[in-house]
């Protein structure tokens, strides 16, 4: 009987189901929507009990497209964006929002309601801090849960658990308390080389009841990803999920991790063996991360980590990253005039709006690298949600220059292509200041939404000067999901090598044209002048009265 293994991917938006067989092919896959709540105060929240339905829905259409039996399942691993769950004693949900309403009890990982509190947890200098590129950031665990305390003191005191989303639905399915060494060490401050919790530090900054109890709170123990929890799926969860009680449920991974796992790790076609320090990998969605595998710890300003064993074991991770990637892109069209005319033409097609655009592109341009060239007058600094990485500013946002009058479907197109050169650019610099403090690669292996653009990727090779490989599969993470199932039902005995056993490279970047090389060059130069002349400006305000003058 062929053996299969599922993986669960939480984005932002959705729930998402992969099922794969022992050599990493996909056979069916399914998508399940989630409730998200956008509240002023750059409030953003959702329901674990919302999101696990979204869970079991897609899992069971997936198997459905599978046409794989419950009894063919050996394992299923779960990922998910770094957000808050917050749960009593009895694992019931706990409010995290101002409405009071219990149902909303994940803050997510957008969320930056705790900008106060990112910069009281940065004044203590902490040494931990080292450890997430010398500055916390308010997409993280501590801040978060120093918000509650400050602001929602009963949430807090009621706490039984605060989970990272991820271990959050392993739990879920296994009923085990145990965190994945990815969630705790790269969202929670938690630096397995030197002790893992620091007492001392979550005194500093208020949080010292977390310490209580061996850490029973935030995670007494901690466990590498992929390493079986508990008894494998309860027989709740398994019933939720249309599977069999006892099925191997692996320690879950962050989403972008899961597709770092499922991506850089593939066969090349050479038969010579991986090299993972020499591949960057690079997954797009809502936000965006880049990861720097290294044998040993780089610290770089700016830029999270270094993570032991935070996506491969063995290794070293450090993890740059964009807030607004395909965000930003979204966020760039629907502010456009034309975007109802593309949007109903896209429709039309049966394809999306971006890819539309793209086949306009490509048709009246030839090739991927040519097509920048319609954004020479147009520049985009895409941060509509600040910098993640190599600045780590919270507080800076999204610059267009060069806009004019033109309404057509030919401007919509030279923004969005200038908004993908923004966001190479913003890949560029993470890159720039990795090769300076010794983490470099020389491939960077791209997963997510938008890998699937041959524009996308020829902008990113010419601008960086790697060659860009696509995954042999079309879905790295869920794909490096189903891995934690396959290696905690034993099938494969580490992620290494469930790695070079189920994943390999596909279609690779052409190489950079010279010119081409030259014109990203000149157009890095003006992005750079953009993100001082937004620093500027937002320092200039500082001195503007908070309120005009009562009359």
């Amino acid at each position: 009987m062929r053996q299969a293994y599922i993986g669960v991917d939480v984005g932002s938006t959705s729930a998402r189901a992969g099922v794969f067989d022992e050599a990493g092919k996909l056979l069916g896959s399914a998508r399940h929507p989630i409730r998200v709540w956008h509240e002023p105060g750059d409030i953003v929240e959702q329901s674990s009990d919302d999101i696990w339905a979204a869970c079991v829905a897609s899992v069971r259409a997936a198997m459905r497209e599978a046409a794989v039996a419950a009894e063919q399942v050996k394992g299923i691993g779960f990922d998910a964006t770094c957000s808050l769950v917050v749960l009593d004693s009895a694992g019931r949900p706990l409010t995290v929002s101002p409405s009071g309403d219990p149902a909303r009890n994940v803050v997510v990982w957008m969320d930056h309601r705790a900008m106060d509190e990112t910069e009281f947890v940065n004044a203590t200098g902490d040494r931990v801090l080292r450890y997430v590129g010398g500055a916390i950031s308010p997409e993280m665990e501590i801040p978060k849960i120093l918000w509650l305390k400050r602001h929602l003191p009963a949430t807090y005191e009621a706490a039984g658990h605060f989970f990272d989303l991820a271990d959050y639905l392993s739990f879920r399915a296994t009923g085990s308390l145990a965190r994945s060494t990815c969630t705790v060490t790269c969202k929670w401050t938690y630096v397995a080389g030197e002790g893992g919790w620091s007492e001392s530090f979550l005194k500093r900054v208020g949080l010292e009841a977390l310490a209580s109890d061996r850490f029973a709170r935030i995670g007494s123990e901690i466990v590498p990803p992929g390493s079986p929890l508990g008894r494998g799926l309860s027989a709740d969860a398994a019933r939720d999920l249309g599977l069999m009680p006892g099925a191997a449920v692996g320690a879950s991974l962050i989403d972008a991790h899961a597709g770092g796992v499922g991506a850089i790790g593939g066969r090349d076609g050479s038969g010579a063996e991986v090299d993972v320090c020499k591949r960057l990998a690079y997954i797009m969605g809502t936000s965006a991360c880049i990861m720097a595998t290294t044998v040993d710890p780089c610290f770089v300003p700016g830029v999270w980590g270094p993570y032991f064993e935070g996506m491969v074991p063995g290794f070293w991770l450090n993890e740059g990253g964009q807030s607004a990637a395909g965000a930003a892109i979204d966020h760039l069209l629907k502010s456009h005039p034309a975007h109802a005319e593309v949007s109903a033409a896209a429709k039309g097609a049966g394809i999306d709006v971006i890819e539309y655009l793209e086949k306009r592109i490509l048709a009246r341009n030839g090739d991927a690298g040519a097509a920048a060239l319609l954004a020479r007058n147009v520049h985009v600094l895409p941060e509509f949600l600040g910098n993640r990485s190599p600045y780590a500013d919270p507080g800076s946002r999204a610059v267009i220059a060069g806009l004019d009058l033109d309404t057509d479907v030919s401007a919509l197109e030279r923004l969005f292509v200038a908004g993908l050169c923004g966001l190479a650019y913003g890949l560029a610099d993470v890159i720039d200041a990795l090769q300076a403090h010794g983490a470099s690669g020389q491939t960077i292996v791209i997963g997510g939404g938008a890998s699937r653009s041959p524009l996308v990727r020829q902008i990113m090779a010419d601008t960086t000067g790697y060659t860009v490989a696509l995954p042999q599969t079309q879905e790295p993470v869920l794909l490096g999901a189903a891995m934690l199932g396959a290696v905690a039902s034993g099938a494969h005995n580490s992620i290494n090598a469930a790695m070079a056993g189920m994943s390999a490279l596909g279609r690779l970047s052409a190489p950079t044209r010279p010119q081409l090389a030259d014109f990203h060059r000149q157009k890095r130069s003006v992005h750079r002048m953009l993100r001082q002349l937004d620093r500027d400006s937002r320092e200039a305000m500082k001195q503007a009265p908070a309120a005009a003058p009562a009359s």
